[in-house]
């Protein structure tokens, strides 16, 4: 599990909550790790802060106090919010730490006794109580004015949207329903309403975003309300295609493989939602994924794959797997490489299996030795890098949409409707992008291309 990139980063960059305090302003500096799913709660929790009077430091020195939003996914996750906490607390001195690692408060103070307060995920009451105790608010109701879209860590043109919290799965090598609870779906009034405001605020990418996407709803009965004058149900199927009515880039993550996704397909054939989906496989034999406590059905998913590309050819498949978990075999591993050259996937992630505290996999027997598992990611990133280029040569030629995420001196770096922020490819510009700006939707041709990445010069 990654943090989160610097420039999102406010103790690491000048982010996009920079502001000029006024005089006796109490300021509050963030320091968001994990996922995407946690970014969108540090904004949640920067924005309540902003409206109670808060002012939102970029840096330590100009916090009265700091607040660490904690990862504790993985065990090398969990080492790298400790060190974030005693950075805060060697740099600021005054420290609240929240997130997922806060499920845990005795594994933190014991560690840094001196932190002001540990709470949990999503316990946004809880660290405005704890913000208040530490650093008390001083509202000022015509100088404190908020955006409609609150505080963003993300760039203006782009922002994450939780659809839901929680995950009803029981995966043996997972404890984020022990941290986050069970699946908790937003209305879809509020998820839409939320959406309408960033597009009305500038925002040209939604990246919808939940531990189970599909699932949404599931714990509402997939429950209507009205939206517009019509009813809208609490279903993925239902939001997706509202949400492609506003008109922005429409990115589907962390969906698992259940047959209503098929339903998806040909929203994104008819281009309401981006041809994408990040779709979390894991594995591919059915032993290794059921000893994950996962569905063991890889071989109906290449079948379902096949039918998802027969609707919509330019569909992008992302996902993420496990190598070295307990019990893997040398077969077993070769079954996924085997499965992952016939699903010729467009972006693929891997990881090596570890032990997390509280999960069910640590007692399973036979686990993979270091050195084995480093030898299998090695060989399945060479597999998977050799797909991806092969994939991105074959796109030499073709024109494309890109949206500009950054414009430097030497080059625009952009994302094709085939990339996701952070974590997938980019396509760079490096010639007359000067009057370029992030946000922009340019129309590219593209010339080059590497195992990972484009380049593209504009079509005029």
């Amino acid at each position: 599990m990654s943090s989160n990139p610097p420039n999102l980063r406010p103790d690491l960059a000048r982010a996009q909550v920079t502001q000029t305090a006024r005089p006796g302003q109490p300021t509050i500096g963030m320091v968001s790790l994990g996922c995407p799913k946690a970014l969108v709660d540090s904004e949640r929790i920067l924005t309540r802060l902003r409206a109670e009077g808060y002012g939102i430091s970029p840096d330590y020195a100009g916090a009265d106090a700091v607040i660490v939003n904690t990862c504790g996914f993985l065990d090398s996750a969990k080492a790298e919010s400790l060190e974030a906490i005693g950075e805060a607390l060697k740099e600021n001195g005054k420290v609240l730490v929240t997130g997922c690692l806060g499920a845990e408060p005795e594994y933190i103070t014991g560690v840094h006794p001196k932190v002001l307060a540990v709470t949990g995920p999503h316990q946004y009451e809880q660290v405005l109580d704890a913000v208040h105790a530490a650093v008390p608010p001083d509202p000022h109701p015509f100088m404190n004015l908020m955006p409609a879209s609150g505080v963003k860590l993300t760039p203006r043109h782009y922002s994450y949207l939780k659809i839901s919290e929680g995950c009803n799965h029981k995966c043996k090598f997972c404890i984020i329903p022990d941290m986050r609870g069970r699946l908790a779906s937003r209305p879809a009034h509020a998820v839409l309403r939320e959406a309408e405001k960033l597009v009305e605020n500038g925002v040209k990418e939604l990246l919808v975003i939940s531990q189970d996407t599909s699932a949404y709803g599931v714990d509402r009965k997939h429950d209507s309300h009205p939206w517009k004058g019509r009813e809208v149900r609490s279903h993925i199927t239902d939001l997706a295609r509202e949400l492609g009515q506003f008109g922005a880039w429409v990115r589907l993550h962390y969906v698992y493989p259940y047959p209503h996704v098929r339903d998806l397909i040909p929203l994104m054939a008819d281009g309401l939602v981006l041809p994408y989906l990040d779709i979390p496989f894991q594995h591919a034999h059915p032993d290794t994924l059921k000893r994950m406590a996962r569905p063991a059905a890889a071989a109906r998913t290449l079948d379902e794959i096949a039918a998802w590309r027969a609707i919509c050819p330019e569909l992008t498949l992302r996902s993420t797997f496990i190598v070295g978990y307990p019990g893997e075999t040398e077969a077993e591993f070769e079954t996924l490489l085997d499965w992952l050259d016939e699903a010729q996937l467009d972006r693929v992630g891997c990881f090596q299996y570890e032990n997390v505290d509280g999960a069910r996999s640590n007692d399973l027997p036979d686990h993979v030795p270091d050195e084995v598992k480093q030898e299998r990611w090695e060989r399945f990133m060479e597999k998977s890098q050799a797909i991806s280029e092969a994939k991105l040569a074959a796109k030499v030629g073709q024109r494309m949409e890109v949206i500009v995420d950054l414009v430097e001196d030497d080059a625009a770096t952009c994302r094709t409707r085939a990339d996701a922020p952070e974590i997938d490819g980019n396509l760079f510009i490096d010639e007359d992008h000067a009057a370029l700006s992030p946000g922009d939707i340019v129309t590219v041709e593209v010339d080059e291309a590497s195992e990972y990445d484009l380049w593209g010069r504009l079509v005029r």
